[in-house]
């Protein structure tokens, strides 16, 4: 370099600094994205069951509506659903209510094996010390009798915030199946013509990904939940259809959802009948792991784009931090609807 020229800067550096402004500017624009989210996530939410129950519902609601007007079948269609729904919990309600006194009695001598259990080898703890545990327990329940009554009380919110969220939903849901096309179609409109065809191919391929992975994962968790059922009572665990139902939601959370489903029945197993039950449940869970990971997955999922497990690990972990069990659910497929979207527009 000459004196007095200015300073040359290498093609590597400004290719970096070329890219590293623009992604700040995509950087910001995520981070800001998110924090709007956080600020209403609960009309984020009601929107994201409503498309969910879109996809489940919308082929059921075209079917009724050969015979009978539009509006007729979509309120048929999601009438049905919520007394299906609604049966099913009074189902798992009066198993639980049947089950009450028998669970109470096992329960208390199933603490009582435990304790037995934990006396022996190998581990040999003393029984003062699990006396004590069980005084200890009973005094901090005593002491904050108000603080956890007042925690109650204050849940009442989130209960009406939870309601609020649903009637949103199904609110969605009543327009997203009855014209959601319709409603697609004015927001393409609304854009500039240089960029209709992209969004429309976009669309098209975030639809059918997102429907794909809905109707997938309700089959895989529907799968789940009977042979989970079936499994626990054949060995004689109390609350198998209680159970089976968690395993179904917790299905909805990939790879960490069931194991931990299957870890609260493991742990009614060893209460109620014993260690060996209980192993054997452990099992159950490794065989399920095994055969949601390797058979129902590749097998019922294969219209929608199939991520790397590592990839599906990393999408739950980074969604439960940013937004808790929602965003857990939630990421898997935001991540197959963008990449699905942006192999569409590469094709296209």
């Amino acid at each position: 370099m000459q004196p007095g020229a200015p300073p040359t800067v290498t093609p590597f550096l400004r290719t970096a600094a070329a890219y590293a402004w623009r992604l700040l500017i995509v950087g910001v624009l995520v981070y800001s994205l998110f924090a709007v989210l956080g600020r209403f996530h609960e009309i984020g939410v009601a929107v994201f069951l409503g498309l969910v129950v879109t996809a489940l519902l919308r082929p059921v609601a075209d079917v009724v509506a050969r015979g009978l007007p539009r509006p007729v079948a979509v309120a048929l269609t999601l009438l049905g659903s919520v007394a299906l729904v609604l049966g099913v919990l009074a189902l798992v309600g009066e198993a639980v209510a049947g089950e009450r006194t028998t669970l109470v009695r096992e329960f208390r001598v199933g603490i009582g094996r435990i304790e037995d259990w934990l006396e022996r080898p190998p581990f040999r703890l003393d029984p003062g010390a699990l006396a004590g545990l069980q005084g200890k327990v009973g005094e901090f329940l005593s002491s904050h009798r108000s603080m956890l009554i007042s925690t109650a009380l204050s849940g009442a919110g989130h209960v009406v915030a939870v309601l609020t969220t649903l009637a949103l939903a199904l609110f969605c849901a009543v327009f997203f199946i009855h014209s959601g096309d319709r409603q697609w179609a004015w927001f393409q409109e609304q854009l500039p013509r240089s960029v209709r065809d992209r969004v429309g191919v976009g669309g098209r391929a975030a639809w059918r990904t997102f429907t794909g992975y809905t109707h997938g994962i309700v089959m895989v968790a529907a799968v789940n939940a009977v042979l989970v059922g079936v499994a626990l009572w054949l060995l004689g665990v109390p609350l198998a259809v209680p159970l089976a139902l968690l395993e179904f939601l917790a299905a909805f959370v990939p790879l960490i959802g069931s194991p931990i489903a299957l870890a609260v029945a493991a742990v009614v197993a060893l209460a109620s009948q014993g260690p060996l039950v209980a192993a054997l449940v452990i099992a159950l869970i490794v065989v399920m792991g095994q055969i949601e990971g390797h058979v129902l997955h590749p097998l019922v999922m294969s219209w929608a784009v199939r991520l790397h497990p590592l990839v599906v690990a990393i999408s739950v972990i980074a969604g439960s931090i940013a937004a808790g069990i929602v965003g857990a659910v939630v990421a898997v497929p935001l991540v197959s609807v963008i990449w699905s979207v942006r192999t569409a527009l590469r094709e296209s």
